[in-house]
Formats: C-alpha cells, structure tokens, sequence
C-alpha cells in the first residue's frame, strides 16, 4: 500500500518532540511538509500557513494538527473540507460543539478525524483496564501535579481563554479514567484557582462521582516542584492498584507489573499505527468523554483568584 503522506500544522514542542519522530519512524507514512507561522520542520517543504501548505502540497493524505486548541477548529475544518484525514491533539477544540461539528463533516467527506488521547496509549492503562474488569471499584484519587515552567515554558496561549490552563495536563488524567471507566461519570464541584493576571486556571481541585457511586477525587496543579507527579490510586474489593508517572508504571497491590520492553512502544508511536488504521479503513475515532468532564468542571467550577503568574 502507498504511505501516507502526512503534513504537521503547528511545528512546536510537541510536535518536534513527539509527532514529527513518530512519524519518521514509521514506514507507513511520509513527512510531506509542515506549515507553522514561527518554525519550520527540517527536511520538507515550510509554509507559513495551513491554506498555503493545502494549495501548494497537492498529494498530501493526511495532516497532524499540533496547534494550540483554539487554532484546532478551524484547521481541522479547512483540512477536512479539503479532502484530508485529520489527526488532532489533545485537547481536541475549545467547545464540544465544535468538536462534534468536525464528526459531522468527517462523516459527510468519508474522511478519518482521530482524536488523539496520548496517556490512553500508556503501557500500563491496558492492563490497568485488564485488572479493573475483574473488580469492582470503589473509589479513584487523581494527584497531578508539575511544573508548568518546565513542561510549558514560554507558552502563554495556555492562559488564555480556550487555552485549558492547569485541565491541559489535567485532560489526559482524565482520558486514562473515561478509558478505564465505562460507565458514566459526573463531576460534582470544583474550585478552580486562577491568577489574577490569567484566564485560565493554575491549579483545581474536583470532585465527581461514577455512575455506581464511587467517589472520584482530582488534584491538579502546575506550581509544583521537584518531582512530578502524575497518579492515579483505585481503590477497588480486591485491594489497591495504582498506575504512575502518567500511566507508564501499574502497581497491582504492592506488585509492580513490568512491562515487556520488546513489545512497549512510546505513546505517540501508538497513536500514528492507529491513525494509519484508521486512515485505510477511512474511519473515525472520537472520544469526547475527557472534554465532556472538562466542560462540566468549568460549569461547575468556584473560581478563586490567587497571586499573579509570571
């Protein structure tokens, strides 16, 4: 089968750290070019714009779309009206309504939209799901916690409305519990604390519950230091499980599991052999769960101003 030829929007951290090697290294694309209005992507054609890169870019199959989320839309858009399969980054839109419009256009193009939840693709959520389907849950602690300073340095979309503040992070904890998680959960409250010089939150702290009443309760903050931390303890009848460093390590009891290493591969390199899946077959993938939770946090959220961030 002919590679797919593949376009980034967007040619910041992520997508030189994560989606451009990713797809370097996978024989089933090729890089074609990249579009960014402040970077370029070595080895291929660079246009300033998304619709310069669709015009000029004649065979291109597919784009990635790395950008900041308020961008997502509009981009996603463009390139699906333009005949593209679609991969977006998390988060997926600013709105639900926005997110849900794209499943319609793809739909209508009979085009791929694969929205992306890279802490899904951890190597310890999978058996995590395994374990958890032979228990009975009885309560979740999310503590998520880092240095916004280290893992977003410079990056002030983050604090502006649409940017998701301290629920950027937060967003993937919240995809490895609707993945782990079937049945519904609703959040409760949330407090969410916003410097007095930002829009968006540095820290929030959540309560919500599931469906069968276990009580889930979230920590996020991004003016931690030192160690990072990114965990979630189940508490379950059979005794606690606990995955960590973002879903990379499961601890089952007092049982670390380990983990095949010939057969582990890194998030983003999932995500594009499902993407090429997805692309071959021309079907979508959405999971507008983890938004959904967003969302709702933010409706339901006690705003409290805190110190200025600089």
């Amino acid at each position: 089968m002919q590679p797919i030829r593949v376009g980034i929007v967007g040619v910041g951290k992520i997508a030189q750290d994560q989606h451009i090697p990713s797809i370097l290294a996978n024989p089933a694309y090729v890089f074609a070019a990249a579009s960014s209005p402040h970077s370029q992507a070595a080895g291929v054609p660079n246009f300033a714009t998304l619709e310069e890169m669709l015009s000029q870019v004649k065979d291109l199959d597919a784009v990635a779309i790395c950008t900041p989320p308020q961008a997502h839309y509009l981009a996603a858009k463009l390139a699906l009206q333009s005949g593209k399969h679609v991969l977006l980054e998390k988060p997926p839109c600013t709105s639900l309504s926005q997110l849900s419009h794209l499943v319609t256009l793809a739909a209508a193009e009979n085009l791929s939209l694969y929205q992306t939840w890279h802490s899904q693709h951890a190597p310890g959520v999978a058996p995590a799901l395994q374990v958890l389907r032979q228990r009975r849950l009885r309560g979740v602690r999310v503590t998520w916690k880092e240095d916004v300073r280290v893992w977003h340095p410079g990056q002030t979309w983050i604090w502006q409305a649409g940017g998701f503040g301290v629920l950027d992070p937060g967003i993937n904890a919240l995809s490895i519990l609707t993945h782990l998680i079937a049945e519904p959960i609703f959040p409760e409250s949330s407090v969410l604390y916003i410097p007095e010089n930002c829009e968006t939150p540095i820290a929030a702290s959540i309560s919500m519950r599931c469906h069968s009443g276990a009580a889930i309760h979230v920590e996020l903050d991004f003016r931690h230091t030192g160690a990072q931390t990114w965990d979630i303890d189940f508490d379950t009848d059979q005794g606690p499980m606990k995955l960590s460093a973002g879903g990379s390590e499961l601890t089952v009891g007092n049982a670390p599991l380990r983990q095949d290493s010939a057969k582990s591969r890194s998030e983003y390199a999932s995500i594009y052999e499902r993407f090429a899946d997805l692309v071959r077959a021309k079907r979508s993938e959405v999971d507008a769960r983890p938004m959904q939770l967003v969302a709702d946090i933010f409706l339901l959220g006690k705003r409290v101003t805190v110190e200025p961030f600089s």
